[in-house]
Protein backbone atom coordinates (compact mmCIF):
# COMPACT_ATOMS: atom_id res chain seq x y z
CA UNK A 1 0.00 0.00 0.00
CA UNK A 2 3.01 2.44 0.67
CA UNK A 3 4.55 1.81 -2.33
CA UNK A 4 1.11 2.30 -4.58
CA UNK A 5 0.77 5.59 -2.79
CA UNK A 6 4.42 6.54 -3.79
CA UNK A 7 3.89 5.95 -7.24
CA UNK A 8 0.39 7.15 -7.98
CA UNK A 9 2.56 10.95 -5.91
CA UNK A 10 4.55 10.48 -8.96
CA UNK A 11 2.37 9.66 -11.50
CA UNK A 12 -0.46 12.26 -10.54
CA UNK A 13 2.13 15.16 -10.18
CA UNK A 14 3.23 15.14 -14.09
CA UNK A 15 2.42 17.94 -15.66
CA UNK A 16 3.10 17.22 -19.50
CA UNK A 17 5.58 20.09 -21.34
CA UNK A 18 6.61 20.89 -24.39
CA UNK A 19 9.96 19.81 -25.48
CA UNK A 20 12.21 22.43 -26.31
CA UNK A 21 15.94 22.99 -28.38
CA UNK A 22 18.72 22.90 -25.22
CA UNK A 23 20.51 26.41 -25.75
CA UNK A 24 24.21 26.64 -26.43
CA UNK A 25 26.47 26.54 -23.65
CA UNK A 26 27.82 30.13 -23.18
CA UNK A 27 31.41 31.79 -22.34
CA UNK A 28 31.80 35.52 -21.15
CA UNK A 29 28.92 36.08 -20.07
CA UNK A 30 27.49 39.15 -19.63
CA UNK A 31 23.76 40.15 -17.73
CA UNK A 32 20.68 39.21 -19.48
CA UNK A 33 21.58 36.14 -20.45
CA UNK A 34 19.36 32.99 -20.46
CA UNK A 35 21.13 30.00 -21.24
CA UNK A 36 21.53 25.89 -20.77
CA UNK A 37 25.12 24.16 -18.77
CA UNK A 38 25.95 20.91 -18.69
CA UNK A 39 27.29 19.00 -15.54
CA UNK A 40 28.81 15.60 -15.54
CA UNK A 41 28.00 14.14 -12.17
CA UNK A 42 27.82 10.25 -11.36
CA UNK A 43 28.71 9.70 -15.47
CA UNK A 44 25.17 11.49 -16.33
CA UNK A 45 25.08 14.08 -18.35
CA UNK A 46 22.89 16.72 -15.94
CA UNK A 47 21.47 19.97 -17.60
CA UNK A 48 20.27 23.56 -15.65
CA UNK A 49 18.78 26.51 -17.30
CA UNK A 50 20.39 29.44 -16.06
CA UNK A 51 19.51 33.28 -16.04
CA UNK A 52 21.89 36.33 -15.33
CA UNK A 53 20.48 39.66 -14.30
CA UNK A 54 21.12 42.54 -16.88
CA UNK A 55 22.80 43.93 -13.75
CA UNK A 56 25.48 40.91 -13.69
CA UNK A 57 28.74 42.44 -14.50
CA UNK A 58 31.42 40.39 -12.32
CA UNK A 59 32.31 42.78 -10.34
CA UNK A 60 30.39 41.85 -6.85
CA UNK A 61 28.99 38.98 -5.65
CA UNK A 62 25.26 37.68 -5.84
CA UNK A 63 22.91 35.39 -4.32
CA UNK A 64 21.91 32.22 -5.95
CA UNK A 65 18.77 30.89 -5.96
CA UNK A 66 17.82 27.45 -7.34
CA UNK A 67 14.40 25.91 -8.39
CA UNK A 68 13.22 22.58 -8.64
CA UNK A 69 10.32 21.63 -11.11
CA UNK A 70 7.64 19.21 -10.28
CA UNK A 71 7.76 15.71 -11.69
CA UNK A 72 7.62 15.61 -15.34
CA UNK A 73 8.01 19.18 -15.99
CA UNK A 74 11.18 20.84 -17.24
CA UNK A 75 13.56 23.48 -16.74
CA UNK A 76 12.55 26.29 -18.89
CA UNK A 77 9.10 25.68 -19.18
CA UNK A 78 7.97 25.30 -15.84
CA UNK A 79 6.38 27.98 -13.89
CA UNK A 80 8.86 27.65 -11.23
CA UNK A 81 11.26 29.28 -13.47
CA UNK A 82 9.13 31.57 -15.45
CA UNK A 83 7.25 33.46 -12.18
CA UNK A 84 10.67 34.17 -10.61
CA UNK A 85 13.06 35.34 -13.64
CA UNK A 86 11.48 38.55 -13.50
CA UNK A 87 12.02 38.69 -9.90
CA UNK A 88 15.70 37.71 -10.77
CA UNK A 89 16.40 40.75 -12.99
CA UNK A 90 14.54 43.08 -10.92
CA UNK A 91 16.42 41.97 -7.59
CA UNK A 92 19.54 40.87 -8.93
CA UNK A 93 20.31 37.24 -8.47
CA UNK A 94 21.81 34.41 -10.60
CA UNK A 95 18.40 31.97 -10.84
CA UNK A 96 19.43 28.54 -11.99
CA UNK A 97 16.69 25.66 -12.58
CA UNK A 98 18.17 22.78 -12.87
CA UNK A 99 16.58 19.52 -15.01
CA UNK A 100 15.05 16.22 -13.53
CA UNK A 101 16.44 12.95 -15.00
CA UNK A 102 13.87 10.85 -17.28
CA UNK A 103 13.06 7.86 -15.84
CA UNK A 104 13.30 4.68 -18.19
CA UNK A 105 10.86 3.89 -19.85
CA UNK A 106 8.49 6.99 -19.09
CA UNK A 107 8.19 9.63 -21.46
CA UNK A 108 8.86 13.15 -20.31
CA UNK A 109 8.99 11.67 -16.92
CA UNK A 110 11.68 14.05 -15.34
CA UNK A 111 11.69 13.28 -11.63
CA UNK A 112 14.09 13.85 -7.98
CA UNK A 113 15.10 11.48 -5.83
CA UNK A 114 14.94 13.56 -2.36
CA UNK A 115 17.11 11.04 -0.79
CA UNK A 116 20.03 9.04 -0.47
CA UNK A 117 21.05 6.63 -3.13
CA UNK A 118 20.52 3.95 -0.62
CA UNK A 119 16.75 4.93 0.41
CA UNK A 120 14.41 2.44 -0.72
CA UNK A 121 11.67 5.14 -1.10
CA UNK A 122 13.88 6.51 -4.57
CA UNK A 123 12.49 6.09 -7.94
CA UNK A 124 16.22 5.21 -9.77
CA UNK A 125 19.90 5.14 -8.51
CA UNK A 126 19.84 8.72 -9.41
CA UNK A 127 22.20 10.57 -7.25
CA UNK A 128 20.42 14.30 -7.34
CA UNK A 129 21.65 15.15 -3.59
CA UNK A 130 25.46 14.88 -4.81
CA UNK A 131 24.23 16.55 -8.20
CA UNK A 132 23.18 19.71 -6.47
CA UNK A 133 25.96 19.68 -4.21
CA UNK A 134 28.49 19.60 -7.16
CA UNK A 135 26.14 22.34 -8.89
CA UNK A 136 26.64 24.80 -6.69
CA UNK A 137 30.45 24.06 -6.46
CA UNK A 138 30.36 24.96 -10.34
CA UNK A 139 28.30 28.06 -9.87
CA UNK A 140 30.11 29.44 -7.34
CA UNK A 141 32.94 28.75 -8.67
CA UNK A 142 32.91 29.93 -12.15
CA UNK A 143 30.39 32.95 -11.34
CA UNK A 144 30.71 35.68 -8.81
CA UNK A 145 28.34 34.53 -6.35
CA UNK A 146 27.74 35.15 -2.56
CA UNK A 147 28.25 31.56 -0.88
CA UNK A 148 26.44 32.74 2.16
CA UNK A 149 23.27 33.46 -0.09
CA UNK A 150 22.26 30.32 -1.27
CA UNK A 151 18.81 29.67 -1.49
CA UNK A 152 16.78 27.01 -2.84
CA UNK A 153 12.86 26.41 -3.66
CA UNK A 154 10.41 23.82 -5.80
CA UNK A 155 7.06 22.87 -6.58
CA UNK A 156 5.72 19.34 -5.16
CA UNK A 157 8.46 16.90 -6.47
CA UNK A 158 10.95 19.40 -6.58
CA UNK A 159 9.88 20.51 -3.34
CA UNK A 160 10.47 17.33 -1.46
CA UNK A 161 14.28 17.53 -2.55
CA UNK A 162 14.08 21.23 -1.63
CA UNK A 163 13.41 20.35 2.04
CA UNK A 164 16.05 17.44 1.85
CA UNK A 165 18.75 19.56 1.20
CA UNK A 166 17.91 21.88 3.72
CA UNK A 167 19.21 19.17 5.91
CA UNK A 168 21.86 17.46 3.81
CA UNK A 169 23.40 20.12 2.68
CA UNK A 170 23.00 22.78 5.39
CA UNK A 171 26.67 24.08 5.35
CA UNK A 172 25.89 25.35 1.66
CA UNK A 173 21.79 26.58 2.15
CA UNK A 174 21.06 29.62 3.68
CA UNK A 175 17.34 29.42 3.48
CA UNK A 176 14.30 26.95 1.78
CA UNK A 177 11.49 27.69 0.63
CA UNK A 178 8.66 24.70 -0.42
CA UNK A 179 5.38 24.92 -2.50
CA UNK A 180 2.81 21.96 -2.35
CA UNK A 181 5.80 19.79 -0.98
CA UNK A 182 6.33 17.53 2.41
CA UNK A 183 9.92 16.56 4.40
CA UNK A 184 10.84 12.67 4.14
CA UNK A 185 10.54 11.38 7.75
CA UNK A 186 14.04 9.80 7.20
CA UNK A 187 16.21 12.47 5.91
CA UNK A 188 16.01 13.93 9.29
CA UNK A 189 16.82 10.96 10.72
CA UNK A 190 20.30 10.74 9.27
CA UNK A 191 20.63 14.50 8.57
CA UNK A 192 20.55 17.25 11.10
CA UNK A 193 20.81 20.95 9.98
CA UNK A 194 24.22 22.36 10.93
CA UNK A 195 22.68 26.14 11.43
CA UNK A 196 19.42 27.82 12.38
CA UNK A 197 17.64 27.79 8.46
CA UNK A 198 14.74 30.10 7.66
CA UNK A 199 12.20 27.94 6.15
CA UNK A 200 8.65 29.35 4.38
CA UNK A 201 6.03 26.94 3.20
CA UNK A 202 2.89 27.03 0.90
CA UNK A 203 0.22 24.22 0.83
CA UNK A 204 -3.11 23.55 -0.19
CA UNK A 205 -5.38 21.84 2.72
CA UNK A 206 -7.18 20.05 -0.24
CA UNK A 207 -3.94 19.33 -2.23
CA UNK A 208 -5.20 15.52 -3.13
CA UNK A 209 -1.48 14.52 -4.91
CA UNK A 210 0.35 15.66 -1.87
CA UNK A 211 -1.95 15.93 1.23
CA UNK A 212 -1.17 18.53 3.97
CA UNK A 213 -1.81 16.29 6.92
CA UNK A 214 1.35 14.12 5.15
CA UNK A 215 1.85 10.29 3.82
CA UNK A 216 2.06 7.96 6.78
CA UNK A 217 5.55 5.74 6.55
CA UNK A 218 6.51 8.22 4.16
CA UNK A 219 6.75 11.93 4.93
CA UNK A 220 6.15 14.51 7.66
CA UNK A 221 2.50 16.62 7.73
CA UNK A 222 2.96 20.18 7.08
CA UNK A 223 2.25 20.86 10.67
CA UNK A 224 4.99 18.27 11.98
CA UNK A 225 7.41 19.96 9.35
CA UNK A 226 6.82 23.37 10.90
CA UNK A 227 6.81 21.72 14.38
CA UNK A 228 9.88 20.60 13.35
CA UNK A 229 11.84 23.88 12.59
CA UNK A 230 9.85 25.76 15.24
CA UNK A 231 12.32 23.27 17.75
CA UNK A 232 14.89 23.85 15.59
CA UNK A 233 15.00 27.13 15.18
CA UNK A 234 13.79 27.87 18.60
CA UNK A 235 11.58 30.84 17.57
CA UNK A 236 8.83 31.89 19.24
CA UNK A 237 5.70 29.00 19.14
CA UNK A 238 2.71 31.70 19.52
CA UNK A 239 2.94 32.94 15.54
CA UNK A 240 1.55 36.15 14.35
CA UNK A 241 -1.12 35.37 12.15
CA UNK A 242 -2.54 37.18 8.81
CA UNK A 243 -5.91 35.91 7.38
CA UNK A 244 -6.63 36.98 4.31
CA UNK A 245 -7.95 36.60 0.87
CA UNK A 246 -6.73 36.18 -2.67
CA UNK A 247 -7.24 39.01 -5.08
CA UNK A 248 -9.25 37.08 -7.62
CA UNK A 249 -9.49 40.03 -10.32
CA UNK A 250 -5.75 39.73 -10.64
CA UNK A 251 -6.25 35.83 -10.18
CA UNK A 252 -8.90 35.50 -13.12
CA UNK A 253 -6.91 35.17 -16.18
CA UNK A 254 -3.73 33.45 -14.27
CA UNK A 255 -2.01 30.45 -15.13
CA UNK A 256 -4.01 28.90 -12.15
CA UNK A 257 -7.32 30.15 -12.88
CA UNK A 258 -6.87 28.01 -15.98
CA UNK A 259 -6.19 25.55 -14.12
CA UNK A 260 -8.35 25.23 -10.95
CA UNK A 261 -10.86 28.04 -11.11
CA UNK A 262 -10.53 30.84 -9.25
CA UNK A 263 -12.23 32.11 -6.71
CA UNK A 264 -11.68 34.16 -2.99
CA UNK A 265 -9.53 31.37 -1.29
CA UNK A 266 -8.94 32.34 2.87
CA UNK A 267 -5.08 31.88 3.16
CA UNK A 268 -3.86 31.80 6.78
CA UNK A 269 -0.53 32.88 7.34
CA UNK A 270 1.46 31.84 10.35
CA UNK A 271 4.70 33.59 10.68
CA UNK A 272 7.13 32.27 13.97
CA UNK A 273 9.78 34.50 14.57
CA UNK A 274 12.98 35.47 16.57
CA UNK A 275 14.27 32.51 16.41
CA UNK A 276 17.94 31.52 16.52
CA UNK A 277 20.31 33.76 15.05
CA UNK A 278 17.35 36.14 14.04
CA UNK A 279 15.42 33.47 11.31
CA UNK A 280 12.02 32.73 10.73
CA UNK A 281 9.56 30.14 10.15
CA UNK A 282 6.52 30.78 7.99
CA UNK A 283 3.35 28.97 6.88
CA UNK A 284 1.30 29.88 4.31
CA UNK A 285 -2.09 27.86 4.54
CA UNK A 286 -4.45 27.38 1.37
CA UNK A 287 -7.78 26.73 2.89
CA UNK A 288 -9.28 24.47 0.33
CA UNK A 289 -6.54 24.92 -2.18
CA UNK A 290 -5.23 22.33 -4.55
CA UNK A 291 -1.84 21.09 -5.71
CA UNK A 292 -1.58 24.02 -7.94
CA UNK A 293 -1.43 26.75 -4.92
CA UNK A 294 -1.64 30.55 -5.78
CA UNK A 295 -1.60 33.43 -3.64
CA UNK A 296 -2.29 37.17 -5.04
CA UNK A 297 -2.21 39.66 -2.36
CA UNK A 298 -1.59 43.31 -1.99
CA UNK A 299 0.24 42.56 -5.46
CA UNK A 300 2.28 39.53 -4.09
CA UNK A 301 2.78 36.09 -5.73
CA UNK A 302 4.65 32.95 -4.25
CA UNK A 303 7.30 33.57 -6.15
CA UNK A 304 7.74 37.30 -5.23
CA UNK A 305 6.94 36.27 -1.37
CA UNK A 306 10.10 33.84 -1.32
CA UNK A 307 12.25 35.73 -2.41
CA UNK A 308 11.19 38.61 0.00
CA UNK A 309 11.10 35.76 2.75
CA UNK A 310 14.71 34.29 2.01
CA UNK A 311 16.30 37.66 0.81
CA UNK A 312 16.31 38.56 4.62
CA UNK A 313 18.68 35.81 5.48
CA UNK A 314 22.14 34.08 5.05
CA UNK A 315 23.52 31.29 6.19
CA UNK A 316 24.78 33.57 9.46
CA UNK A 317 20.77 34.03 10.07
CA UNK A 318 19.01 37.55 9.68
CA UNK A 319 20.99 40.06 7.75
Amino acid sequence: MENFLIITILVLTFFSCSHTEDNLVKTNLTGGDLFTQKLVHDNIDREYTIYLPSSYDDTSTVPLMLGFHGFGDTASTSHIFSDMKPIAEIDGFILVIPQGVSLKGEKEGSHWNHEPNSAKQNKSNVDDLGFVSALIDKMTSEYRVDSKRIYVYGYSNGAFLANSLACYLSNKIAAVASIAGLMSTEIIKSYQPLHPTAVIMFHGTADQVIPYEGIEGYAMSIDQIIDYWIEFNAVNTTPQINIFKNDIIKLKSSSYDKKNGFDDTTIEHYSYRDGKNGVSVENYKIIGGSHWPEINYKGSSISSLIWDFVSKYDIDGLR
